[in-house]
C-alpha cells in the first residue's frame, strides 16, 4: 500500500468518526429537546423563559411550610383545585394517577403532583391529606391564606375566582390547566386541560429528558 493510499484511508476513517460523533450529538440533542409540535399536540406548552416560584408561607398537607427546595430535583405538575369540587378536581387527580402509573418506575420517580387549594377556608391541611390519600399518598397538598394563594396563582398564570363562602355548599371557579415546574423548581410551562392522556403518555417521557 502506498503512502498516498494510507493517508486516504486515515482521512476516510477520520471523516467516518466525525460523522458518527455528529449523528450521536444530534440524537442526544433531539432527545433533550423534544419536538415542540408534538408537545403542543399533547397539550404541553413550554414558556420561552422560565418563571420563579414565589416564596410564600403556604402549608403542605402536614401543616408544614413548603420550602422551595422541595420543588427541586423533580418535575412538578401543579394543579389548582379544592376538595369539595364536584367534577374537574377528582377527574384530574385520577387522570394524573393513571398517567404517572403508565410511566416506567425510574421516570415515575422524576415527577411529583402538587395540588394547591383554591378554597383554603374549608381545605385545612388535614382535609387535604385525607382527600389526596384517596388518589395517591405521594401527592402534595398546599393551602394557606387566600391572598397568598391568589398571588401564587397569578405568578403561574392560572388564576381563579374565590367562592362566596357565605353561601352553603359554594363552589369555586378555577382552571383545569396544570403549571409545569422543572427540576430547578421554576415554571417551565403548562399542560392544557382537558388532559390528553394518550398523547401525554407518549410525550411526557421525552419531556423528562429535557434539561431546563
Amino acid at each position: 500500500m502506498t503512502r498516498t493510499h494510507k493517508i486516504a484511508l486515515v482521512i476516510a476513517a477520520t471523516l467516518t468518526l466525525l460523522v458518527g460523533l455528529a449523528l450521536f450529538q444530534a440524537a442526544r440533542q433531539a432527545a433533550s429537546h423534544p419536538d415542540k409540535g408534538a408537545l403542543n399536540a399533547a397539550g404541553i406548552i413550554l414558556l420561552p423563559q422560565s418563571r420563579a416560584w414565589p416564596n410564600l408561607p403556604l402549608l403542605d398537607q402536614h401543616g408544614e411550610v413548603l420550602p422551595v427546595s422541595r420543588l427541586q430535583g423533580k418535575w412538578t405538575l401543579v394543579f389548582f383545585g379544592y376538595t369539595f369540587c364536584p367534577d374537574i378536581c377528582p377527574t384530574t387527580l385520577a387522570e394524573l394517577r393513571q398517567l404517572l402509573g403508565s410511566l416506567p418506575a425510574e421516570q415515575r420517580q422524576q415527577v411529583q403532583v402538587l395540588m394547591v387549594s383554591v378554597d383554603p377556608q374549608r381545605d385545612t391541611p388535614q382535609q387535604l391529606r385525607d382527600y389526596l390519600a384517596y388518589f395517591d399518598p405521594d401527592y402534595i397538598g398546599l393551602t394557606g391564606q387566600l391572598d397568598d394563594i391568589q398571588q401564587l396563582a397569578n405568578a403561574l398564570s392560572i388564576p381563579f375566582i374565590p367562592g362566596d363562602s357565605s353561601q352553603e355548599n359554594y363552589t369555586v371557579d378555577h382552571s383545569g390547566n396544570l403549571a409545569l415546574l422543572g427540576p430547578d423548581g421554576r415554571q417551565q410551562g403548562f399542560i392544557r386541560a382537558p388532559l390528553n392522556l394518550a398523547q401525554l403518555q407518549q410525550q411526557l417521557p421525552k419531556l423528562l429528558q429535557r434539561q431546563p
